[in-house]
């Protein structure tokens, strides 16, 4: 099972995972992981992170992530909820719940979905500092710790 949601509004952990167990006795660990606005960016404060994004093909590409993620893991289930809209410092961002029979897939499933998500789903990141903004750009970090994933040729 597979679900994606992008929503402006906050989510909250324990509903979501209790959604994903629905009563299942196969799940065997659960993995979670959130991400928070920072308050501070490369050296400068921020007040608040507009998030942007391209409906419809940003969420078939965290669907490619998600069956990418099922096809390498023995994976019982998937959650991906990210926000869009203004956000401010301590907001959540991002939800990644992964579910399978046992922990180690749970883990690596969901840290490649993490990792996938900030350097191949569509979002635009605007901060705001304190008398200008700025689009915020993929970092290196991010796509070496993607690269580490890549399958051998």
């Amino acid at each position: 099972m597979i679900r994606i949601t992008i929503q402006e509004k906050d989510f909250s952990l324990e509903q979501e995972v209790n959604l994903l167990r629905n009563g299942r006795v196969d799940i065997g660990a659960i993995a979670s992981f959130i991400g928070l606005v920072r308050d501070i960016n490369e050296g400068d404060d921020v007040s608040q992170l507009t998030l942007e994004h391209y409906p419809g093909m940003t969420e078939n590409q965290i669907n490619k992530i998600a069956i990418e993620a099922e096809s390498r893991w023995p994976l019982q289930a998937i959650t991906i909820i990210h926000r869009v809209g203004t956000l401010a410092p301590g907001d959540q961002i991002v939800l990644v719940i992964t579910a399978s029979s046992h922990r180690a897939a749970a883990y690596e499933a969901n840290e490649f979905i993490m990792d996938y998500l900030k350097t191949r789903a569509t979002f635009w990141k605007k901060e705001t500092l304190d008398n200008r903004s700025r689009w915020v750009e993929g970092r290196p970090a991010d796509n070496a710790a993607a690269d580490r994933w890549k399958k051998p040729a």
